[in-house]
């Protein structure tokens, strides 16, 4: 199969869907690898690193759409990549349909095979792609939030961890997922007083025995986040809906009662986002105000740290690109249900029930 790899171009994405070593493996295999010229260097890989590995190097993304069976990419498709997509074209990378009908009426009309890393699902229900930006994710929101709380970037001048003598900030995660337990955890480490609210009681009790003691748990209802938030200095929140919308949890008028310069971080924005102040930003111009409230909410924010989320990530997608290379789609979703899981749309047919729900 002649997979081919172009080079990001969302704002400020450096990451990169295929290291020099997967290159490795795929030409072991009998595939063609097309890598569009400095594709990986923003991930600290040459192109004479891929050319040792035996990728090919194209000048030209065009080149690349044309003439690959297979694109692997990182985020969705911008409109002049999805003019580019071919029928039955495989594309296997991040979509996040859920949070534009726009997007996904777009790719369905292209007629490309669209399989989304964010809805690979393994049979006890974990999502193995979506994981590792998770992880990631959660973990800078709390960095970000820590910055964003320093007066000379708009927020009240709180320090995470305070001193002694004097207390620390208040941090309200809502979601105890992969996203809100990692963020959970650094908040913790910097010393903040932090809560996660979920609404699964099992989880909080997990939470509970393995968080430090610093973390309380909390049920996630609107009366309790309501009561929660005039104090929160920071709020992540980090709920998800596979494959669907992000609920709405923080009305208008509950962002309207939190304090001057408190800080959101809605990491749940690459789903629509779960406050209804919520819209997406770019690293370029991250944070916007309303009411007196920071508002952080980019829709790649691993981007940022593209060594460490590029190797994350490949670490956990290339086995299943491996797989459809090897076998094409239609007998790797046939061999493997997490694959299958992953397809949303065939060939100008939506064939995700969730996602076929969205767009009705």
């Amino acid at each position: 199969m002649i997979v081919g790899v172009p080079k990001e171009v969302k704002n400020c994405e450096y990451r990169v869907s295929v290291t020099p070593g997967g290159v490795e493996t795929l030409r072991a295999n009998g595939h063609q690898v097309l890598l569009e010229f400095g594709a990986g260097v923003g991930s600290g890989f040459s192109d004479d690193d891929y050319q040792k590995a035996g990728a090919e190097i194209i000048s030209q993304p065009e080149t690349i759409f044309h003439k690959a069976e297979m694109i692997v990419k990182v985020k969705e498709p911008q409109p002049h990549e999805i003019m580019q997509l071919q029928t039955g074209q495989i594309l296997f990378t991040f979509f996040h349909f859920a949070a534009s009908k726009e997007l996904t009426l777009a790719v369905q009309n292209s007629g490309c095979v669209a399989i989304a890393y964010e809805t690979v699902t393994l049979p006890d229900g974990r999502l193995p792609l979506l994981t590792p930006m998770s992880e990631v994710a959660g973990r800078l929101a709390v960095q970000q939030g820590a910055k964003y709380m320093e007066k000379t970037n708009g927020g009240q001048g709180i320090l995470m961890g305070g001193v002694p003598g004097v207390a620390p900030a208040n941090v309200v995660v809502l979601g105890g997922g992969v996203v809100g337990t990692h963020a959970a955890i650094i908040a913790a480490g910097m010393g903040a007083n932090v809560t996660v609210v979920d609404i699964s009681l099992e989880r909080l009790r997990y939470l509970s025995e393995t968080m430090p003691a610093n973390v309380t748990t909390v049920m996630s209802n609107p009366f309790n986040i309501k009561k929660l938030l005039p104090s929160a200095d920071l709020v992540v929140s980090g709920v998800l809906v596979p494959g669907s919308q992000a609920p709405c949890l923080v009305t208008r008028d509950m962002v309207g009662e939190m304090k001057n310069g408190s800080v959101i971080v809605d990491v749940a924005i690459d789903q629509g986002g779960s406050m209804a102040t919520s819209r997406p930003t770019t690293h370029e111009d991250p944070v916007y105000v309303v009411d007196g409230v920071l508002h952080y909410c980019v829709t790649n924010m691993p981007g940022i740290v593209p060594v460490t989320s590029t190797q994350a990530l490949t670490n956990a997608t290339f086995p299943y690109v491996l797989k459809l290379a090897n076998n094409g789609y239609k007998q790797a979703v046939k061999n493997d249900a997490a694959l299958l899981a992953g397809a949303n749309i065939i060939c100008g047919k939506i064939v995700s029930e969730t996602l076929a729900e969205f767009v009705a």
